[in-house]
């Protein structure tokens, strides 16, 4: 079949809106996390395809590019979905529930992906007047890779929006809603390791090495003292503790060496920075007092998103022209989401879209994306796009 007649039989298949909800099942069922999303990336091409991009493109290793228009004059605007999946077995038993072992998508980011290809297909029915348009199906959310791998890769480079949007579906809320805020919507996000090391000695005789125990329990009491766990205040520090280890099982010997990791939430980098000098002021009199050699580590960094205003008004006019309902949220989400670093460096905005009332949260491994929010959430960004580009 020739090219043209294969998209014109794609076009005509977009009547049936369910091709989006099968591809966004498909991904489903064949999961891969953050950094190894190579078959993914396969599906997504192979999809997306038949929409005509003017150019497509591979970069940050499993990531993928779509561009619509060429001309130089006029704006270019990015539309950006995440597509890894988390290291969670599923405990859903419907037919397209994962098939990969210890690996779902609890994120929605199937769901998220399915959305762009559906803006994709749009766009392939309706070409750009003005300006570029650019598709950016990025992996490695979840570690906080992935933004930052997109910025650095050549591919990109020549690549400067005037405007950048992303969403994020959200249980709790009403199927549909629209839910945005201008300024902070999601935190600033770190992982901090302190590690803690003593000397091994005999059960026996603790008193002929340093085990790092009281330490370590000293550090994780303070860390709740110190933390604010109010969201919508600007001194908001959300203190996690989510792994330690110390020791062997063998119950002859007294540990010498401990590990404490913490995630940390901010709303913003001021904030992180604040918070992070505290924590290390903390573990330093820790030494001090206990003789042990404490050190820091830093990981999977998330900057916060920061909702341009005007990008938030036009998602806010774009959803109400629609009919959409439209909740302006009063303080941040407290999770983490790496499109941040995109509005560090480009004027945009993320918003989310209500997953339901009823729908298990993000991350619960009975979670399950709701395959009614890909035409509406498709259409909110095809709006964004026509406002500037037709």
């Amino acid at each position: 079949m020739h090219l043209q007649s294969l998209q014109q039989a794609v076009f005509m298949a977009l009547d049936e809106a369910d091709i989006f909800v099968q591809f966004r099942r498909e991904l489903h069922q064949f999961p891969e996390v953050s950094c190894q999303e190579v078959d993914t990336q396969r599906r997504i091409k192979s999809f997306v395809n038949p929409f005509a991009p003017t150019r497509l493109v591979e970069l940050a290793t499993t990531g993928l590019l779509l561009q619509y228009g060429e001309s130089n004059e006029g704006p270019v605007t990015l539309i950006r979905a995440d597509s890894d999946a988390l290291p969670i077995q599923e405990i859903n038993t419907f037919a397209h529930r994962s098939r990969i072992d210890g690996v779902s998508h609890k994120c929605g980011h199937d769901g998220h992906v399915a959305i762009l290809a559906r803006l994709a297909s749009l766009l392939g029915q309706k070409p750009i007047a003005l300006g570029r348009v650019y598709l950016l199906f990025q992996p490695a959310e979840e570690n906080g890779k992935g933004a930052e791998s997109v910025l650095a890769d050549p591919a990109f480079a020549a690549i400067r929006p005037d405007r950048v949007f992303a969403l994020h579906n959200i249980p709790g809320y009403e199927q549909g809603v629209i839910v945005c805020k201008p300024g902070s919507f999601t935190p600033s996000v770190l992982s901090l390791i302190a590690t803690f090391e003593g000397k091994v000695s005999h059960s026996a005789e603790p008193e002929k090495g340093l085990n790092p125990a009281y330490a370590m329990a000293d550090f994780m009491l303070k860390t709740r003292q110190i933390q604010h766990t109010d969201p919508g205040s600007d001194a908001f520090a959300l203190i996690t503790p989510v792994y330690t280890t110390m020791g062997e099982k063998s119950y002859g010997i007294s540990a010498g060496y401990g590990e404490v990791h913490l995630t940390l939430r901010t709303r913003n980098a001021k904030r992180m920075e604040a918070l992070t000098a505290q924590l290390v002021a903390l573990l330093d009199d820790l030494a001090t007092d206990s003789g042990l050699a404490i050190k820091t580590s830093y990981t999977e960094a998330f900057f916060a998103n920061e909702n341009n205003t005007d990008a938030y008004e036009q998602i806010k006019s774009s959803a109400l022209k629609l009919g959409y309902t439209f909740v302006e949220k009063q303080e941040p989400f407290k999770w983490g989401e790496d499109f941040g670093l995109f509005t560090q460096h480009f004027p945009g905005a993320m918003f989310g879209i209500g997953n339901g009332v009823d729908s298990p949260a993000l991350h619960n491994d009975d979670y399950d994306f709701n395959d009614n929010l890909i035409e509406p959430a498709a259409r909110l960004f095809f709006d964004l796009i026509e406002i500037a580009h037709f």
